[in-house]
Formats: structure tokens, C-alpha cells, sequence
């Protein structure tokens, strides 16, 4: 295995040296759902609380609140969730 890692290191090397740069992704926006709308309109405050959130916790949630079909679906989930957005927990953070 040792040429194989070798070999590797010295491509990477290489890479480095002529300076080929990686095409990032740009940024996706992601919709906000309008019973999140609705709430954030109806209270600033968890607007507030859900704006401090990382990017990335704030994109799990949307994906998470904007799944379901059903307009009631999507309402129970926000209601579920906002003390972890108050908290400033993620979706997946452990509680």
C-alpha cells in the first residue's frame, strides 16, 4: 500500500503546485414555506431566533418544514420545532 499512498501524495502535490482550483457550488436558495412565513410575520421574535441559526441549520429546517404535502403537516411541524429554534438548536442537534 505504501507506493499506492505515495503515489497519491505526489499527484496531490502536483494539483497543489499548479494551482487548479475546485468550481464551488453556488449557494441554492431555498423557499420559505408560507406557514413559516406566517409565523415569522406574526412573531418577530422567532424570526429573530431562526435568523441567528447557521446556514445550515436554517436549510435543514426548511427542507424539514417545507416536505410534507399537507398545509396542517407543515404547521405542526413549525409548532414542534420552534423551542429548538429558540434554543438555537438544529434539527439534528442532540437536545
Amino acid at each position: 500500500m505504501e507506493p499506492i499512498i505515495k503515489a497519491y501524495i505526489h499527484e496531490a502535490i502536483e494539483v497543489e503546485k499548479s494551482g487548479v482550483e475546485v468550481e464551488m457550488k453556488k449557494e441554492t436558495e431555498f423557499t420559505v414555506p408560507e406557514e413559516l412565513q406566517n409565523r415569522f410575520e406574526e412573531q418577530p421574535a422567532f424570526k429573530e431566533a431562526f435568523e441567528k441559526l447557521t446556514p445550515g441549520r436554517q436549510r435543514a429546517y426548511l427542507l424539514f418544514f417545507s416536505a410534507p404535502k399537507q398545509s396542517k403537516t407543515r404547521d405542526s411541524r413549525i409548532d414542534k420545532y420552534m423551542d429548538r429554534i429558540f434554543d438555537g438548536i438544529g434539527l439534528n442537534d442532540r437536545y
